[in-house]
């Protein structure tokens, strides 16, 4: 909480933008964006996105603490953020250093109510490899069935959806920033 605090204090200054501003924009209350800014509370998946979306930042930006250049993120560990929706979580394995526009994510998700997004950033495409199970993913009016192995590409800045179809069952998604 302390990374996502800071980097909310940070990325608010960096647009010039007030707390009651940016709240307003993410569709988030005021005191929960105070208690966010303040190291207090849980935030999910979704109030995370909205709040990158609302200062025109990526995720990981609010996520990824500083990094050494070389690193090992072992199964089970870093920083992983949760849905409100759905059985669903996102590892961030390596955000996009200076002037890339990049992020990688191992996704690990459960059958039940799948995890829907709202669009992200202009520009944004997700790439992801399906790694065990089975899943539907992409746009919402045309998700696509994949199996272990697969790939699928997709636009990020328009509704998609990420669906389990097995339990555990995990993949790896790049998200390009363009």
């Amino acid at each position: 909480m302390a990374v996502i605090a800071a980097s909310l204090r940070r990325e608010r200054a960096r647009s010039g933008i007030s707390l009651t501003e940016l709240a307003k924009r993410a569709g988030i209350a005021k005191s929960t964006l105070s208690q966010l800014e303040s190291g207090v509370g849980n935030p999910s998946v979704e109030t995370l996105w909205a709040l990158g979306v609302a200062l025109g930042v990526p995720f990981s930006r609010l996520v990824d603490p500083p990094r050494a250049n070389v690193q090992v993120i072992r199964a089970g560990e870093g920083p992983v953020t949760h849905s409100e929706h759905a059985d669903y979580s996102a590892t961030l394995l390596a955000s996009c250093p200076p002037h890339a526009r990049r992020d990688v994510y191992r996704l690990v998700a459960q059958p039940g109510e799948p995890r829907v997004s709202v669009p992200h950033m202009p520009g944004t495409v997700e790439h992801l490899v399906l790694s065990t199970g089975r899943a539907r993913v992409g746009p919402t009016e045309a998700p696509i069935e994949l199996t272990p192995g697969d790939y699928v590409t997709y636009p990020g800045d328009t509704p998609h959806i990420f669906e389990a179809l097995e339990p555990d069952t995990s993949a790896v998604m790049v998200m390009e920033h363009i």
